[in-house]
């Protein structure tokens, strides 16, 4: 496997990320922004983006936003917000083809950093704030997302659990905000409350492809008209403390199929030494289709349409999300904790742990193919402060054992089981 190193600069008050390479045909940008989870910015800095992307000052009307990423041979721009740890992240992408593919005047590069600077920083305004119809639109768009969630009982069951696993933490803040908040948005206090996002927000832009970091310095200069007097650094996870008491919260409505969610907090996280072993536990136990819960939940005892488990290295946190049959809570929640007893226990075959690290392998080296996923992976780098290349996490997965395992699964401790259940007991 190639080395992949990216080359580190900073420019008006932005850290910069530059992966120059000829290997892909696009130049792959993207601009991370985050700031802590709070229960005050949430909903504002969720909604900005929604607004940004509905036009600037050269291209105040939404079809002449578009209208120009397709002047640029059809590039591409989207946006997510999502939350890391206790983080609130905003990412913007842009995907523009290379300027040797195409026949362009001007550099297809300054092209798009022109019209992404221009994005975050010279929206349309109108009466000291943001254009009212955008906001007006946009904010129902937030809404309806955030009312979808209830729609989809997977989600809802999901978000849930860690509300409540998270009581008082402003990690149970859904990224997308609250919905109470959005009546009180105005035009002009979403903009005030953008001004300070921009400001206080950690930057951290990227690119892959064929250039060089000093052009992307200079771009930036250029390009990015920021009022900004510091580049905030992101602050390490803090290490979960073990649950006093498992908590277990049954909650009713209108489902035929009951939805056993458990969160499991760990003190291993992304920069911690047993973050591999930890990796390897989550697989063993639930992340792929040979694991514990999947082969002993669903297959063998069919009590489960799914059951899965996901670890975050940068909260410390697991949680098992199964689907199963009202009547079948009981038993379904034995044999969930009967896998997790055995993990502890030492019962880990070879086949599992040949199985697990084939898996991480595999996507650890597909994730090379795509520029946009070796720049989340390295991203982890900003937010831990841990320094872990691909190739060293794949040398330290090959080389953990099933006794490491076995240390990682003691540290991992049922917090919350949540159980979305129907109208009334069957």
């Amino acid at each position: 496997m190639n080395k992949t190193i990216f080359e580190r600069g900073s420019a008006g008050h932005i850290r910069i990320h530059v992966l120059p390479t000829n290997r892909f045909k696009t130049f792959a940008v993207s601009l991370y922004a985050g700031i802590p989870l709070d229960s005050e910015t949430v909903t504002t800095t969720a909604l900005t983006p929604f607004v940004l992307r509905r036009g600037t000052v050269s291209y105040p009307e939404t079809i002449q936003f578009r209208e120009q990423l397709e002047l640029m041979y059809g590039a591409g721009f989207g946006f997510d917000v999502y939350k890391r740890g206790n983080y609130q992240i905003v990412q913007i992408r842009m995907d523009t083809i290379n300027d040797s593919f195409v026949q362009s005047q001007e550099s297809l590069l300054a092209k798009t950093f022109a019209f992404l600077g221009e994005v975050v920083t010279k929206p349309v305004m109108e009466n000291n704030g943001f254009r009212a119809a955008y906001v007006t639109t946009e904010r129902e768009n937030v809404r309806k997302k955030l009312e979808s969630i209830i729609n989809d009982k997977i989600r809802y069951a999901a978000e849930r659990c860690i509300e409540v696993m998270f009581e008082g933490d402003p990690y149970r803040l859904h990224p997308l905000g609250q919905r109470a908040d959005l009546d009180n948005i105005t035009p002009e206090t979403l903009y005030e409350a953008y001004r300070n996002w921009l400001r206080q927000a950690s930057l951290d832009l990227y690119v892959v492809g064929d250039t060089t970091l000093a052009e992307v310095q200079e771009l930036v200069e250029k390009m990015f008209d920021l009022n900004r007097s510091d580049t905030p650094n992101y602050a390490p996870a803090e290490k979960n403390t073990q649950p006093k008491e498992v908590r277990t919260v049954k909650e009713r409505l209108d489902v035929s199929q009951g939805k056993l969610n458990l969160g499991l907090r760990t003190s291993i996280t992304y920069r911690d030494d047993q973050y591999a072993a930890a990796l390897l536990y989550s697989g063993i136990l639930g992340s792929y289709p040979h694991s514990k819960l999947f082969m002993n939940v669903r297959e063998k005892e069919s009590l489960a349409y799914y059951a899965a488990s996901r670890y975050d290295g940068h909260k410390g946190l697991m949680t098992i999300q199964s689907g199963i049959e009202i009547a079948n809570y009981e038993k379904a929640l034995r044999i969930i904790q009967e896998q997790l007893d055995s993990m502890r226990a030492g019962v880990i075959s070879e086949l599992e742990m040949t199985q697990t690290k084939a898996m991480i392998r595999n996507s650890l080296q597909e994730m090379q193919d795509s520029a946009f996923e070796m720049i989340a992976y390295d991203f982890n780098r900003v937010l831990s402060g841990k320094e872990r290349p691909v190739e060293d996490l794949l040398a330290q997965v090959e080389k953990v054992t099933a006794a490491d395992v076995v240390q990682a699964a003691e540290t991992f401790q049922l917090d919350t089981i949540y159980f979305l259940t129907g109208p009334k007991e069957e």
